[in-house]
């Protein structure tokens, strides 16, 4: 398993999407489908200024995968960025608050300068799985002030296709690091 989306038979090493392309992740986590009430939930701590939703929400990822952090020995926990034109209109990044509340229960550092976004992108839930591919062409980049790890996690709220972790890993082992994770709060169902 390598996403952690379900898949519709006990066999199916992996989900639609992760067996069409390769990932540059190893692997990745997510806490819940992406069904109400979770939905709603994440819809209201993105949009709707409910901040201390991260609190609860990386309290549970680390009840649920704070030992898989650690056998993945993950080194730095890497939010995904918002482009600061959106991060300014926004108020916050959801990912950045789930990280930093992540890295302080399971003590491990966050670093929410070493990727950024460059590019203000189109928001990805309302386009297609191409769509969302071209969307983020050369909309990550890696800080050359800060160097990226060996073992990294990146921290999102919602996987749907996976495009943004896979950019955002991708551009993360140009930046020279080996192994890249992911966990998110919700991921798309994929049946």
């Amino acid at each position: 398993m390598r996403c952690g989306k379900p898949v519709g038979k006990e066999e199916q090493e992996f989900c639609r999407d992760c067996s069409r392309s390769h990932a540059p992740y190893e692997q990745g986590r997510s806490l819940w489908v992406h069904r109400v009430p979770v939905s709603s939930a994440i819809y209201r701590f993105k949009y709707k200024n409910k901040r201390y939703y991260g609190g609860i929400f990386a309290e549970e990822m680390a009840k649920s995968f704070g030992e898989q952090i650690h056998r993945w020995k993950i080194e730095e926990i890497i939010p995904v960025p918002l482009h600061p034109a959106r991060q300014k209109m926004r108020g916050y990044n959801q990912a950045q608050i789930l990280a930093e509340e992540l890295g302080k229960i399971v003590d491990i550092p966050v670093h929410n300068q070493t990727l950024y976004r460059i590019q203000n992108t189109r928001p990805q839930k309302s386009l297609d799985d191409v769509q969302r591919s071209r969307n983020l062409k050369g909309a990550f980049a890696v800080s050359k002030q800060y160097g990226v790890k060996k073992n990294v996690l990146i921290i999102d709220d919602i996987y749907t296709t996976g495009s943004t972790i896979k950019k955002a890993a991708h551009m993360l082992k140009l930046g020279g690091a080996e192994k890249v994770y992911f966990l998110t709060v919700s991921i798309g169902q994929g049946l």
